[in-house]
């Protein structure tokens, strides 16, 4: 274990990616959102695709599993289940195309899909229609896709999940246990198929306690009146990290 951390200690990009990290940090504290958006187009300038979000799994599952029991409790436990059913489902597809890609097709995507879910946050954009059990597995199907070959498997929950019958208080519950519960399978997975590297997961580690700290900066610097300013600010954020991201704009593609 020492060698794996004078190992990651020693990564090339560490300063780079720990920086996102804890800008990614500091907007998910004062904004609630923002933490893969922000790190994935970062750090895949710096680490191969299956590194990038192994890391991010590492590094965003520490924090959030005290919320975990609360969540558990005020979630709605049998659509959880189906979220996560069709995440094991399209989970590992999506990691075989993760794979099957060259890392600047990956950096595209992941930069792509952070700018395309910038504009559906900025516009409010919201499926309005009835989601029914069987489009939660669907949800979950997407979610398990996304994040095994672009490591964002949000964007169908907020999307689609959003619009069904539970009251906000258990959608944001069920969200919360979802995220938490994916990087775990994530985890697991890679361990099972062979895609799992100790060293990324190491990095990963490491990365929480700057995560962490943006975090607790982000949640100190909050005030209720200024809400409309740290959402520019976050979606900002998001934008430059997400263009910073393209690999036309570093000699790439």
């Amino acid at each position: 274990m020492p060698d794996l951390l004078t190992q990651a200690m020693a990564f090339e990009g560490l300063a780079w990616v720990a920086l996102a990290a804890f800008v990614a940090g500091v907007v998910r504290g004062f904004s609630g959102f923002g933490t893969a958006l922000i790190y994935l187009p970062v750090a895949a300038q710096v680490m191969p695709p299956l590194w990038t979000i192994l890391s991010l799994a590492a590094m965003d599952v520490i924090a959030p599993a005290v919320h975990i029991p609360a969540a558990l409790r005020k979630g709605h436990p049998r659509d959880l289940m189906r979220l996560m059913g069709g995440v094991l489902l399209l989970l590992p597809v999506g990691l075989w195309v993760l794979t099957r890609v060259e890392p600047d097709v990956f950096r595209y995507a992941v930069s792509l899909l952070s700018l395309g879910m910038l504009v559906v946050l900025i516009s409010g954009l919201r499926y309005r229609g009835t989601v029914t059990p069987s489009m939660v597995w669907g949800i979950g199907g997407a979610g398990g896709f996304l994040g095994g070959a672009a490591g964002v498997p949000g964007p169908p929950v907020i999307l689609f999940y959003m619009a069904s019958p539970h009251s906000a208080s258990v959608v944001r519950a069920n969200t919360t246990a979802y995220l938490f519960f994916y990087d775990l399978m994530l985890i697991g997975v890679l361990l099972v198929l062979g895609g799992f590297d100790i060293l990324a997961f190491v990095i990963g580690l490491a990365l929480a306690l700057p995560a962490l700290a943006g975090n607790l900066l982000g949640a100190a610097l909050f005030h209720p009146e200024r809400e409309r300013l740290y959402r520019g600010v976050a979606y900002t954020i998001i934008a430059g990290a997400a263009i910073s991201g393209l690999p036309i704009l570093s000699g790439g593609g």
